[in-house]
């Protein structure tokens, strides 16, 4: 396998492992999980250099930076870390109580993942999600001051619209976006993607695998756990199921071809939109982290690109409530 290189991430400094690992689902939303393994799966990572690791105060909530502090509080300086607040969830029935960009929120949020983290500073600060009620330049003017304290070195936003944005860099320089984007989600191409390349912000797409969908192993509901939340997805309903198939079945073709899996060549495309451009694909186990991995080793030609860039829109919205994400 290729040694993982590096990239810049924005035009602030920041450099980051080409892929990235998502920590989400080693403790909630895909079924079953297992500490032993997960933590086995991010040293694994760190072994590959696939060194740039996500995680959010909401995934558990608030466990999932534990298990990422404890993996890595003893290989700390071989770790891009990013983690990210606005999502508030209620730590007793994990209910969803809103988003929040408060200034004391934004504090507070910081201090209480540095304590679950174990850490001192965190590289790169994501809000999660937009708050609508508070002046970006409020949420952004909060973090700033993380940085200049000391406790987070790069900012981040997370599905934030083109204007957003523009005003929260106008605050203080935003180093990454982070917004789903794969063969299957196409949106961040039109406005989004020109937009960070003028203000050199970087670009982390989430799900490259479009939720795991695009590598092919899921073909019905069936093929999920019983507490998967892809199982309430839209894309994954009915007609949209039986439409967003066939986009799959075009990587399939291309991997057979490669000699490759679905899952490389997934995230083989999302890789040739840019060096600006780190997918972090999310998983909780070992074998699927190599695999993804091996992506780098995948050369993909224009008429290969082109044939994906055809595959057509996936059918059916990405969460089944769209009213969080900023327009």
């Amino acid at each position: 396998m290729t040694s993982i290189t590096t990239t810049a991430l924005g035009d602030q400094g920041l450099r980051v492992s080409r892929l990235g690992l998502g920590c989400m689902g080693m403790s909630e939303f895909y079924g079953a999980t297992d500490d032993t393994e997960s933590i086995a799966t991010i040293h694994r990572s760190l072994e590959l250099g696939v060194t740039f690791l996500d995680t959010a105060d909401m995934y558990g909530p608030f466990v999932n930076e534990e298990l990422v502090g404890r993996a890595i509080a003893d290989r700390r300086d071989q770790v891009v870390l990013a983690t990210k607040f606005g999502n508030v969830r209620d730590p007793e029935d994990k209910g969803f109580r809103g988003i929040d960009g408060s200034p004391e929120y934004v504090r507070s949020a910081c201090d209480a993942s540095l304590q679950r983290l174990g850490l001192d500073h965190i590289d790169l600060y994501y809000q999660h999600r937009v708050d609508q009620t508070v002046p970006i330049e409020e949420t952004v003017g909060a973090m700033a001051e993380l940085v200049q304290a000391g406790k987070v070195r790069y900012l981040g936003l997370s599905e934030a619209a083109p204007d957003t944005i523009r005003r929260a860099h106008a605050v203080h320089p935003i180093s990454a976006l982070q917004t789903e984007y794969s063969i299957w989600e196409r949106g961040p191409e039109a406005e989004i993607l020109p937009l960070l390349r003028e203000l050199g912000i970087g670009f982390v797409p989430y799900s490259p695998l479009g939720r795991g969908f695009l590598t092919g192993k899921i073909r019905t509901l069936d093929d999920l756990e019983d507490g998967d939340f892809r199982r309430h997805q839209p894309r994954l309903q009915g007609d949209n199921l039986e439409q967003n198939i066939a986009i799959v079945e075009a990587v399939d073709r291309l991997a057979g071809e490669h000699d490759a899996t679905a899952a490389q060549v997934a995230l083989a495309w999302v890789l040739a939109q840019g060096d600006d451009v780190v997918p972090i694909p999310g998983t909780k186990r070992r074998t699927y982290l190599e695999d993804n991995a091996g992506a780098v080793d995948i050369a993909l030609s224009e008429d290969d690109l082109r044939l994906l860039d055809d595959t057509g829109a996936a059918a059916g919205d990405r969460y089944p409530d769209m009213s969080s994400i900023d327009r």
